[in-house]
């Protein structure tokens, strides 16, 4: 759903619309060679060359060397876009993957506007990467192709369809003749585009859907060489480190930095909007500085409730009616007062940190002719842009953003206000532009700086009539919206905030009565989108519900799912195909239970069976076994890892980690008290791709919501308890 509904941020960026169709490409001669990339329709000749000059005008950058340059409008973020949008240039291209290098890029909303969220403004979420880029970098790439190949035929004098393209080479067999891209880019640069653009049919596909294609950069990540925001260092470059308020709302009323100032190395000490900021030389010296510094708070409107006070109110709300209602189907109290059988349970999520291994960072430097540079993790360039440009006092298009790759994400990079971005902006402003700066988070400001999956409460009923068949369902969704109070208020319509419910609202199954409620919450703590958003509660809630209702009615888990899956074969096929390779029905190791969920998120279809087994109270998930659907699989290889890392980094959500408030305090800080999952608990995982000829979809969040409900209902039958609290080692043991 959240896919659907971003382009409300097109209001905040004005840029010229790109329409979903209606591509012309164009290509641009420049010092490197051929560049190409697209152009709206409406008013622009096929060459026009692009008015953002140099090559960020393309999406191909092709070099007389033979380097091949991809310039992604999406951002990697460790899900592997890059080499996703590198494969499907290199399938079309013919290029050889030692030649190749991907960049990010910004600055051009008609190049690198989200398609999936309407083309109007730059950004990279809700596994929509390679959905956006499916068309727009296969036709750059063959565009390429065609061009080289039709300069290498004037040049070798020969016919176009007898010249070859591959790993790199272009080559004549009836010639002998054979020739690198760098030959030909500037000749192919000045040719005219060609009118139709010839795509490859999937049989002729080497690298779409190549089982044994390595992710092209793990080479440097393995090796450590990979430069990320952290690793940026400029000349004359200063370090600040930020004091942010204590409470959430507090803002600075004074402060006494005359130790800090003292201290060698430490060069300022500023007020921002958002804290105080201590400026050094080195992050050893702003650290030590920032020790030194007292600022006095004002707290008259800051949080001081503990997150137990609010979820004892989030209770409370629960059991009144919802303030506005997502979905209703039938007359779900009508048939709960006259079902055989009634259930009613109650679930509570805890705030969850992102908890990425790089912390926040960001670097600003304005140059000498009043353009101003900022290196980030900049997940939303086009938002991020304006913001600092208002900021800096500057026209948008006088701010340059330099897309760095980040060590994680899982949306925490994705925020309204820019707010590491802003800081960093604000710094530098604050101390006259006298020298590069470097904001740097540390692991305490990145824990408790705000910005967490909401806390959420789900009341759950259902009704089951004489025969066992699910008659009715009743959702009451209690949580804060992520998007109230921000420039994605165009998410909320109604009162219901799609991210609050997905997932629950577009519960696939086939039951003749349904409702689902909300009521958004009033609190200030900062709560934003992570990593699979809505869905993370609930596909628990409602996984967990309906095996509640399974094991009411003494049904088969597996079966009883399909039966209410009549009218959603995806949902269908990745469950069958997960009980296939499961070997569903075979009895387990003693002490082994199985427990299954099945969720869609983002338009992928995962279906997850946890083996588990429960041992002196630990509860040890042993074995995964997942079958996806996500269209037409681009990197098998990405996204078994992605399917992977989702199951650990859910895994660590339901069974250890919260983040708790105490009198309006963050409790946690660290590693050592916010607690993702540890190696020794992963599981083996198995994961199994549908084959499909549909447009792809996205793999680096769904597999995130189904591990936590597919443990929870494998703990149910080898415990005989239900987990309604989260983390499980909170309310596991004290079910």
């Amino acid at each position: 759903m959240l896919v659907h509904e971003l382009n409300v941020l097109a209001e905040r960026v004005k840029a010229e619309p790109v329409s979903r169709r209606g591509f012309l490409l164009s290509a641009a001669a420049t010092s490197a060679g051929l560049a190409i990339g697209y152009r709206p329709l409406e008013g622009l000749a096929a060459t026009e060359p692009s008015k953002q000059g140099g090559d960020l005008a393309a999406y191909i950058s092709i070099s007389e060397d033979d380097s091949v340059t991809i310039y992604s409008s999406q951002f990697d973020m460790g899900q592997g876009s890059y080499h996703g949008v590198a494969t499907l240039v290199l399938e079309e291209l013919g290029a050889d993957w030692a030649e190749v290098k991907v960049e990010g890029a910004s600055g051009n909303v008609a190049h690198y506007g989200n398609i999936m969220w309407g083309g109007q403004f730059q950004g990279s979420g809700g596994s929509t990467s390679m959905a956006s880029s499916w068309h727009r970098y296969r036709k750059a790439g063959a565009a390429a192709r065609m061009m080289l190949v039709e300069a290498a035929a004037q040049a070798w004098n020969v016919p176009t369809p007898e010249i070859t393209v591959s790993k790199g080479v272009i080559a004549h067999a009836g010639s002998g003749k054979s020739s690198g891209f760098g030959a030909f880019a500037k000749a192919a640069a000045n040719l005219t585009i060609p009118d139709t653009i010839a795509l490859k049919d999937p049989s002729e596909w080497t690298e779409i859907g190549n089982p044994d294609l390595k992710r092209f950069d793990r080479v440097g990540k393995t090796r450590g060489v990979q430069d990320f925001t952290i690793d940026v260092k400029l000349p004359g470059m200063l370090t600040a480190v930020m004091i942010h308020p204590p409470k959430f709302g507090a803002t600075v009323v004074s402060f006494d930095a005359d130790e800090a100032k003292a201290l060698k190395g430490v060069t300022d000490v500023v007020a921002i909007d958002r804290g105080v900021a201590v400026v050094a030389t080195d992050m050893w010296s702003a650290l030590k500085g920032r020790d030194l510094v007292t600022v006095t708070w004002d707290e008259s409107k800051a949080e001081t409730r503990g997150s137990a006070e609010i979820m004892a109110e989030y209770h409370a709300l629960a059991t009144k009616a919802p303030t506005a209602v997502a979905r209703t189907d039938g007359d779900p109290e009508a048939a709960l007062s006259t079902a055989a059988k009634v259930l009613e349970a109650t679930y509570e999520f805890p705030y969850l940190a992102h908890a990425a291994m790089e912390p926040l960072n960001a670097v600003v430097r304005m140059n000498a002719d009043g353009g101003l540079e900022i290196w980030g993790g900049h997940q939303l360039p086009d938002l991020y842009r304006q913001i600092a440009a208002k900021v800096a006092g500057l026209p948008p298009e006088n701010v340059r953003m330099h897309i760095m790759k980040t060590g994680g994400g899982f949306g925490r990079r994705g925020t309204p206000d820019a707010d590491v971005i802003l800081e960093a902006v604000s710094i530098g402003k604050a101390i006259g532009w006298k020298a590069p700066v470097k904001v740097q988070w540390t692991r305490e400001n990145d824990t408790r700086g705000g910005r967490y999956r909401p806390a959420y409460v789900h009341r759950l009923r259902a009704g089951i009539d004489a025969d066992g068949k699910l008659v009715a369902w009743d959702n009451h969704i209690v949580g804060q919206s992520i998007a109230a109070n921000t420039s994605f208020t165009g998410l909320i319509k109604d009162g219901i905030d799609a991210t609050s419910v997905e997932g629950s609202s577009t519960l696939p199954y086939a039951i003749p009565n349904l409702s689902v409620g909300l009521t958004s919450t009033d609190v200030q703590v900062p709560v934003l989108w992570w990593r699979a958003v809505g869905s993370t509660h609930t596909a628990y809630a409602t996984e967990v519900f309906l095996d509640e209702v399974i094991a009411e009615t003494g049904a088969d888990q597996v079966q009883f799912r399909l039966d209410l899956l009549k009218d959603h074969p995806r949902h269908a096929g990745v469950l069958k195909l997960a009980a296939e390779k499961a070997d569903w029905g075979r009895p387990l190791p003693e002490g082994h239970h199985w427990g299954v969920a099945v969720h869609e998120s983002f338009q992928s279809y995962v279906a997850e069976l946890a083996e588990v087994s429960v041992e002196d109270g630990e509860v040890i998930v042993h074995r995964v076994v997942a079958a996806v659907d996500v269209g037409t699989p681009i990197n098998p290889d990405v996204i078994k890892a992605q399917v992977e890392g989702g199951v650990g980094f859910g895994l660590g959500s339901v069974l250890q980690e919260e983040l708790t408030l105490t009198d309006g305090v963050v409790d946690q800080g660290n590693y050592d008290t916010y607690l993702p999952l540890r190696i020794e608990r992963m599981p083996q995982v198995e994961v199994h791709i549908v084959p499909s000829t549909e447009s792809p979809t996205g793999i680096g969040e769904p597999g995130v919501p189904p591990i936590g409900p597919a443990v929870s209902n494998a703990v149910f039958r080898a415990t005989g308890q239900r987990v309604r609290t989260l983390p499980f080692e909170k309310g596991f043991k004290s079910a």
